[in-house]
């Protein structure tokens, strides 16, 4: 598991970690799509989660979620972390987990790192 605050924009499944649905949006449709967005943090920093379809019913505030094969990225120039098509989020619990509502890593203004070509 890592912790948010190592996380960083890319286009690979490959983020593995827990974290804390802080608040939970409205649900809103894109296309057929549904979709929310929240808020979730770790001890180390806070991100946006977009979750889809079903998942928007899953998840209430307070819920300790896994994810496995995740991915921190631009969907409609917003950052956020989502499991996408080959992620994985589930509950494993609730309300007791140490959090930090700053940096939001959602809200960084991410450049590309000129010493990495990846």
């Amino acid at each position: 598991m890592v912790p948010l605050e190592a996380i960083v924009p890319a286009a690979q499944n490959n983020i593995n970690t827990q974290f804390i649905l802080l608040e939970k949006g409205k649900i809103t449709w894109d296309g057929q799509n549904k979709m929310c967005l929240g808020l979730v943090a770790d001890k180390t920093a806070a991100v946006h989660l977009q979750l889809w379809g079903k998942e928007c019913e899953a998840f209430e505030a307070g819920d300790i979620i896994r994810m496995e094969n995740g991915i921190f990225s631009y969907n409609k120039n917003n950052l956020v972390l989502r499991a996408g098509r080959r992620g994985k989020v589930e509950k494993v619990g609730n309300f007791i987990m140490e959090f930090v509502e700053t940096p939001n890593l959602s809200e960084v203004k991410w450049v590309p790192d000129p010493n990495n070509s990846n």
